[in-house]
């Protein structure tokens, strides 16, 4: 793959903490030091790169002396609030010698789930690549409420490479790719190179948390992958402590794993924003040909092909649509309360409009406010 001649490719790259802490806990000064160089190197051949740094836990544990991760949210928040200033001091202080600025960006699910808030999120990712800056972004742990986190960097990289438009998300993990069975206790696992589609079989393979030090495993890396893919923008998976990972992956080097095609039809930046940045107030179960109807021929979701309604949620609310197997087919705006869906649920438009007038031309979901996974 050849270099990009222009100043308009931005590059999102996320490091989890079981890459950036050493076993002591600490930061790996070498390991860090290699991925600004990366980072440096990137830029130099016309990139924008925006780093999504996990460890500010990890490394706030060890600045603050306690042995094992706590489970008491302010502990938790405490922790992050010293890793945090560590982790960008050095960030900062490292990019400088390369002559790089850094910024820092904290976000909490809060902030992208409003849509003011995430416009002025993307303006500000805007002006400082704009500058030339490369921006450091963390979850905002020291303030998040629990019904605001991200719950893992995964996802987190993901709504920022959605936001900013990114050609490429690139998870620098502890291992070089997904496997079709655990490397750990299957030696005879094998890489899996390209992926298209995440199907439930594919899910179901996904374990748990993949160290002690971070929150994600293989399955919220499938989780982000499946929202790109949704959103048409690539992703790799490779092993971030190999040397020159990143900048190979960008170029289409090393080894890895690739989900999702250079060039695919990209989604508009509402839909992501609807299907990326925000948490579900319900769900809404449909049949199998309404399943097919969304995915193969771009229709809105009609109440007749609703089988069930789940949760509480008003018209303007973002709910997922679920298959009769109850894997997730979309997200998107709801024009129905959860009450009155639950009443029109198998009906046409034409009988709803016998008990609800002002429904009889309104979609559950208009196909311009749903994303398709």
């Amino acid at each position: 793959m050849k270099a990009p001649d222009q100043l308009d490719h931005v590059i999102v790259a996320k490091v989890g903490s079981s890459t950036l802490v050493n076993g002591q806990g600490a930061i790996d000064q070498e390991y860090l030091s290699n991925l600004v160089d990366q980072l440096a190197e990137l830029a130099r051949l016309g990139y924008r790169p925006v780093l999504v740094s996990s460890g500010a836990v990890a490394v706030g544990m060890e600045r603050l002396g306690i042995a094992s991760r706590p489970q008491e949210i302010p502990a938790l928040q405490a922790c992050a609030s010293a890793g945090q200033a560590a982790l960008t001091e050095v960030y900062a202080e490292k990019l400088a010698q390369q002559g790089i600025p850094c910024g820092q960006v904290l976000l909490t699910r809060r902030d992208v789930t409003d849509r003011r808030g995430y416009l002025n999120a993307r303006n500000t990712f805007d002006y400082l690549l704009t500058l030339g800056a490369i921006p450091v972004v963390n979850e905002n742990d020291t303030v998040a409420a629990y019904e605001f986190v991200f719950g893992d960097n995964d996802m987190l990289g993901a709504i920022v490479a959605s936001l900013v438009n990114a050609e490429r998300y690139v998870i620098l993990s502890d291992i070089d790719g997904l496997y079709d069975a655990n490397p750990q206790t299957h030696p005879e696992a094998r890489l899996v190179e390209k992926v298209d589609v995440i199907t439930p079989e594919l899910m179901a393979t996904a374990g748990g948390a993949g160290s002690q030090v971070g929150t994600g495993g293989m399955v919220t890396k499938l989780r982000a992958a499946r929202a790109l893919l949704a959103a048409g923008i690539p992703m790799t998976i490779t092993e971030g402590k190999r040397p020159h990972s990143l900048v190979d992956a960008v170029l289409g080097c090393g080894r890895r794993t690739e989900f999702g095609t250079p060039g695919a039809p990209r989604e508009q930046a509402r839909k992501l924003w609807i299907g990326v940045a925000n948490r579900a107030a319900g769900t809404v179960e449909v049949d199998e040909g309404c399943v097919r109807a969304l995915r193969d021929e771009g229709a809105s979701l009609l109440p007749v092909g609703v089988v069930a309604v789940e949760g509480t949620f008003e018209p303007g609310d973002v709910v997922s649509v679920v298959g009769p197997e109850g894997s997730l087919v979309a997200r998107g705006i709801t024009r129905y309360s959860a009450e009155d869906l639950g009443r029109c649920r198998g009906l046409t438009l034409d009988v709803i409009a016998r008990f609800l007038p002002q429904m009889s031309d309104q979609p559950a979901i208009h196909r311009d406010e749903l994303l398709v996974f």
